[in-house]
């Protein structure tokens, strides 16, 4: 079924913020007192789940709000130092001119989000932000009821395999692009309906494959 409504996430996704978050983990490791991640460690975490990696980081649950909104600040702060992929401008724009509308469910705040975009945040219908680390399935179904949308006409578009789950919980299919903070067996063992390796194919799978389809 073609989709009508794609919900995109930001970091991993449309930002290439996995080397500024590698420069700043362990700041945020000394501040709120987890275990640092060191070289080592970084494929382990990439084919983990979320609850995995917050096991072997010792990171306490009750921690999770203040480290969510510390790092949002630091992200504020620095958000010149995290570019978008290249290709996103002109992936949003074909899809937008396509007739498929576009969301976006962050973690990180509207602000830093729109800031990021730059112009191509008008290309958004809605936006749904600072969810917490498991809570963007009720973000998902916020965003689909706020636009009225066919749950079956709706994918959600991440990097990491909480946003799989999330989108499941949701009753919205995903597509997993492996450029982010996951590993790609890590997506795929949990069978996504799409995986993306290349930005070109979100394009290629959404709006060439679904206009020779009807």
């Amino acid at each position: 079924m073609p989709y009508s409504l794609v919900i995109f996430d930001l970091d991993g996704t449309l930002a290439d913020s996995l080397p500024w978050f590698r420069r700043n983990v362990n700041t945020v490791a000394a501040r709120y007192r987890f275990r640092p991640v060191v070289d080592e460690d970084v494929e382990l975490l990439r084919h983990s789940s979320t609850a995995e990696v917050l096991n072997h980081l010792g990171v306490s649950r009750w921690k999770l709000p203040l480290i969510a909104r510390h790092i949002r600040r630091l992200k504020t702060e620095q958000a010149a130092s995290i570019p978008l992929f290249a290709g996103v401008e002109a992936m949003l724009a074909t899809l937008a001119a396509a007739n498929i509308r576009l969301a976006l469910v962050s973690s990180d705040t509207e602000a830093n989000a729109r800031q990021k975009l730059g112009a191509s945040a008008q290309l958004f219908t809605a936006f749904d932000c600072s969810a917490s680390l498991y809570g963007k399935a009720k973000k998902f179904k916020r965003v689909v009821k706020r636009i009225g949308a066919n749950p079956a006409e709706v994918i959600a578009i991440g990097d990491e395999t909480r946003d799989i789950e999330a989108a499941r919980t949701a009753g919205i299919a995903f597509g997993a692009v492996t450029w982010g903070y996951a590993a790609e067996k890590a997506l795929r063992d949990r069978q996504p309906e799409l995986v993306f390796t290349r930005m070109e194919e979100i394009v290629e799978r959404l709006v060439v494959t679904q206009a020779a389809a009807s």
